[in-house]
């Protein structure tokens, strides 16, 4: 019987490396109903304590149909970790550059999200290149929720 080596257990067997992505390829991420229970737990992740997130006879009140999810709580459906992203650069990651959203449209408790990643920018440096990528939110009527963009700096492949 073989020993157990930790640094072998990977959800990928092969990793990648900055030069191994291309232009428009795409990381679906999982769907997710927004439902009361993740509204409330963001809740006391963020403190955010205005009733629009949590005070659905408020929300009708103000003309909407259920709680409203602040931008945040749309905003982490794109989290790359929630995805294969991150299992196939786990060699070759250097640094989570920055992220960027625009909210286009509300989401609110029930709506299911359909997050995804798709590589937009590959610039290359001399030992590294930032891997950037364009992430979306669709909601289950097919609209664009969100949309914005993460980068990631990647090393090259060693020689």
């Amino acid at each position: 019987m073989t020993a157990f080596d930790p640094a072998t257990h990977r959800m990928v067997a092969e990793q990648r490396w900055f030069e191994d992505f291309a232009l428009g390829e795409r990381f679906p991420l999982p769907s997710r109903t927004m439902t009361e229970a993740i509204f409330l737990a963001f809740q006391a992740a963020s403190g955010d304590n205005h009733p629009v997130h949590y005070d659905v006879e408020y929300c009708r009140r103000h003309g909407m149909p259920g709680l409203l999810a602040h931008g945040y709580q749309v905003a982490i459906q794109t989290a790359a970790g929630a995805g294969i992203f991150p299992h196939l650069v786990e060699d070759s990651l250097k640094a989570f550059l920055e992220q960027s959203s625009r909210f286009l449209a509300p989401v609110f408790a029930q709506d299911t999200l359909y997050p995804c990643l798709t590589v937009d920018e590959l610039s290359p440096n001399r030992t590294t290149g930032v891997v950037g990528l364009a992430s979306t939110v669709h909601n289950q009527k097919g609209e664009l929720v969100l949309e914005g963009r993460h980068r990631y700096l990647l090393r090259k492949r060693p020689a």
